[in-house]
């Protein structure tokens, strides 16, 4: 779960010591503007402008600002991504202050405030989580097959009425074409373009009982190839045609 728990921007006079302390949340220290040392648990490093400190939960660090104010903006978080544990260090950010801006972004939505910004606030934590990872390069556990299968299951019950080719479906879960359709059966009881054809006749049934639709119309809406095809499918999975149905149950 990603969730913001506080997010605050502050100028600290050069020269300002911040004392040791921690949190029960990740924090993300970026600083703006200044420099100077920060401990964080037991190693001390130094920060500049264009850098930020990723300190884990009950660590304990300080800071130490140095020549010139300082700019920051912290944000603490809580995040289930595991590569984001033991970061506790000083990083740089890249040539377009990737980090930086959008942490302003944050900044804005939090000021403003407008309608559904806590939401927002924890959605832009999980992009903020992302762009982390691809800057620091963070090792992030692959999905496990279960997880891959689950994918496809749940990109089929969302498209279930577009033209998917088995092979697509194969390629999407990384396995071959063969060990795919065994693999999809094994889970869900039926072959793939089975499981299909009853989506889109779960769907179909509906739009008889409910609509006054004609069959034509609903064997495209559903996703069939044609009228035949819907009826002669229809029919071999219920015993009636989809005029019978309609009338037998309406």
């Amino acid at each position: 779960m990603n969730e913001l728990n506080f997010i605050f921007f502050i100028k600290n006079p050069e020269q300002t010591y911040i004392q040791a302390h921690q949190h029960g949340c990740c924090e993300l220290v970026y600083y703006f503007q200044g420099d100077g040392i920060t401990q964080i648990g037991s190693r001390q490093h130094t920060f500049r402008e264009g850098t930020f400190a990723l300190i884990s939960p009950h660590v304990l660090h300080d800071e130490n600002h140095k020549s010139e104010e300082s700019e920051v903006i912290c944000i603490g978080f809580h995040s289930g991504y595991p590569g984001m544990k033991d970061l506790n260090s000083v990083y740089e950010d890249d040539e377009d202050r990737t980090i930086g801006q959008f942490l302003l972004r944050m900044k804005r939505e939090f000021t403003e405030q407008r309608e559904g910004y806590s939401e927002m606030l924890d959605l832009m934590v999980a992009e903020l989580i992302i762009h982390l990872q691809r800057l620091l390069r963070i090792h992030v556990m692959p999905p496990t097959q279960e997880d891959q299968m689950q994918y496809v299951i749940n990109f089929m019950d969302e498209h279930f009425q577009q033209n998917i080719s088995v092979e697509t479906l194969a390629t999407m879960s990384g396995y071959s074409y063969d060990r795919f359709r065994h693999l999809f059966k094994e889970k869900t009881g039926a072959a793939p373009l089975r499981y299909l054809f009853l989506k889109r006749l779960e769907l179909a049934k509906s739009l008889l009982l409910n609509t006054k639709m004609l069959v034509s119309e609903i064997a495209s809406e559903t996703g069939f190839i044609n009228d035949a095809q819907f009826c002669s499918i229809f029919k071999r999975e219920t015993g009636l045609t989809p005029k019978t149905f309609r009338n037998k149950f309406v």
